[in-house]
């Protein structure tokens, strides 16, 4: 059966996020009285769910610790660090072509569908999505084998007609879907 849809991740795939996660995360670190690393040694923070980067830097599992930094990430985030990124070239051309071919496209980050829906317009790439799909806030649905299960479930797509761009192999209970 041939593929019909394609997801995409957002950071590292579509844009270049490098900036402002690393700004929030050294943001989140200091106001917590850490010294944070240079943003180079935090280019890894990048793909995993932010609560992953923040329990391994702060060295704890204490939920409370964890969240106490989200929330400051996320103050920064909100306001000036979802526009501290670049737009990798011939994206917009790319996504285009692919449109043209009939394929179905996606977003499915494991960055809060709230900020990921404005990213999508600030760069104008809103038309050449049939969906943005994200993490929530709560962070449920920020395990990236989740996010596609319910991009599945709700656009009624078949795990063999599908393929992801920009991530790790991911591991489904109904199949796998391989990085392209």
């Amino acid at each position: 059966m041939p593929y019909s849809a394609v997801l995409f991740d957002l950071d590292g795939t579509l844009t270049d996020p490098k900036l402002g996660i690393t700004s929030c995360i050294q943001y989140a670190l200091s106001e917590l009285g850490y010294k944070p690393p240079d943003a180079d040694e935090l280019y890894w923070c990048i793909r995993p769910p932010l609560k992953d980067s923040f329990s391994h830097l702060l060295k704890t599992l204490d939920d409370t610790v964890i969240e106490q930094a989200i929330s400051l990430y996320r103050r920064r985030f909100a306001t000036i660090g979802l526009f501290e990124n670049s737009l990798y070239l011939q994206i917009p051309e790319v996504l285009k072509s692919i449109r043209f071919a009939g394929y179905k496209t996606f977003v499915a980050t494991s960055k809060p569908y709230i900020y990921a829906t404005q990213i999508i317009e600030y760069f104008g790439l809103s038309l050449l999505f049939d969906g943005v799909y994200g993490s929530e806030l709560d962070g449920s649905r920020s395990i990236k084998s989740d996010l596609i299960h319910h991009i599945l479930l709700i656009e009624k797509l078949l795990p063999s007609t599908v393929v992801m761009v920009g991530d790790n192999f991911v591991k489904l209970s109904c199949g796998t879907l391989r990085e392209r």
